[in-house]
């Protein structure tokens, strides 16, 4: 299957990256590079280094990106590593910082990664298919309470508590192995009125991605050293995609303008921490309805920007 990725607010991130064309540019989510050609095609003596863990998006990109090839470095690793893999390569600051958190549609609609609950394939849901742990791993060796805190927290799923209870004594008869056999098992889970509100596996499905990659984990630890990476005007575009990473980056966004932890009622700051840099967006970018028509999968999009003092 050809690698497909709409790229999501792909406007509003440009526009708000603030491009220089002889700045440094990274894109902490590759894909399939479409975020990425359009500021190489704003790059006169710039630079751009593409990562990503999955060895498919590292493909694409790089055959998307050959026309721009003295400009782009494309890198396999997790964007948790993107301070180290840029000092290889001499690098130590940079002009801004693109992150999509979607999962590509490729990844969703390739049978074998097992991400979606639409298609019968193993359970996998790995971005980057090096490590060990797979969501079948999750579903048949953790115990019913790790299950149930991964549902709820992660897939903010209320019946968290039911599903783990039914994986757990599913498993016990037989290793559940298929997306289609964890379906049937939450199906059960889940009471018959209640399945009309979408597709009942959706947000488990969502909660064995998030702890498989250690989506919130990974971004969680992230963000200090990407504001830490950018120049004096540098800026910092992440889109997220649920309410989860949505929080972190928002929090961490208002933690870096505003760092002080003096109580209200002093005069004056006495703690010492200074600001970091300005929120652009003081409320999320959201898609616009063109978007929305070429892409529903854009609707649950935010785009948040943070620029470095």
């Amino acid at each position: 299957m050809e690698f497909n990725h709409y790229s999501v607010l792909l406007n509003e991130t440009i526009e708000n990256l603030n491009i220089k064309p002889d700045g440094i540019y990274v894109d902490g989510t590759l894909g399939g590079g479409g975020h990425a050609a359009e500021v190489c095609k704003r790059l006169k003596n710039g630079k751009f280094f593409g990562i990503d863990q999955d060895e498919d998006a590292i493909k694409a990109a790089s055959e998307r990106l050959s026309d721009f090839k003295d400009k782009v470095t494309v890198i396999r690793s997790n964007y948790c590593n993107m301070k180290a893999v840029l000092a290889e390569r001499g690098v130590a600051k940079v002009d801004g910082i693109v992150l999509d958190l979607g999962v590509s549609s490729y990844q969703f609609d390739t049978e074998e990664r097992g991400f979606s609950y639409r298609f019968d394939g193993p359970l996998d849901m790995r971005m980057d298919r090096r490590q060990n742990l797979t969501a079948k791993d999750i579903v048949n060796g953790y115990s019913e309470m790790e299950l149930f805190r991964i549902i709820r927290d992660y897939g903010e799923d209320k019946f968290a508590k039911n599903i783990a209870k039914h994986i757990v004594a599913a498993r016990q008869k037989k290793e559940i192995e298929t997306t289609f056999e964890l379906n049937d098992v939450i199906k059960a889970a889940i009471p018959a009125k209640m399945r009309a509100n979408g597709h009942p596996s959706k947000q488990t499905f969502q909660a064995l991605r998030i702890e498989c990659n250690r989506e919130l984990e990974v971004l969680r630890d992230s963000l200090d050293s990407f504001i830490e990476l950018l120049n004096p005007g540098g800026r910092l575009c992440i889109i997220t995609f649920h309410s989860l990473e949505d929080r972190i980056v928002k929090s961490k966004f208002r933690e870096k303008e505003n760092p002080c932890t003096c109580p209200p009622e002093f005069p004056v700051c006495v703690c010492g921490k200074k600001s970091e840099g300005i929120v652009i967006t003081k409320k999320p970018i959201l898609p616009g309805e063109k978007e929305l028509t070429e892409n529903s999968r854009s609707k649950s999009a935010k785009l948040r920007v943070f620029e470095k003092k």
